[in-house]
């Protein structure tokens, strides 16, 4: 079955702030939509790369051996697997993340902001 997604419909659909929603499935990745506001935590994805696409809004990416990558609407970047990242938003912004269906969102850190599992929209 085609399904087309709308993001600014999706994205209307929910409110809640580093709580990823799949939006989509492709040869065992996950399509996600996140909004971000504030500061999440470090941490890295031992065995998966991970897709930071702005959709609105502006995300920063501070990487511990690295300059901040400062990300704008219709830009992203993709963290490569193993490196230590934290993602900041400073104001609201809407993400699409694209990785694969095994990724946990904190990565190799389990705290109360771990969604084990993720709302379908």
């Amino acid at each position: 079955m085609t399904k087309i997604i709308n993001l600014a419909e999706s994205f209307a659909r929910f409110d809640d702030y580093w709580s990823p929603k799949i939006v989509a499935e492709l040869n065992g990745q996950h399509v996600k939509l996140a909004k971000l506001r504030g500061e999440f935590i470090w941490h890295s994805h031992e065995r998966e790369d991970e897709l930071f696409l702005v959709v609105k809004g502006s995300l920063t990416i501070k990487l511990r051996d690295e300059e901040d990558v400062v990300l704008h609407e219709g830009e992203f970047f993709v963290v490569p697997r193993g490196v230590e990242h934290l993602p900041v938003a400073e104001e609201e912004a809407h993400v699409l993340l694209f990785e694969p269906a095994s990724t946990l969102n904190t990565g190799n850190i389990e705290n109360d902001r771990t969604v084990r599992e993720m709302e379908r929209l």
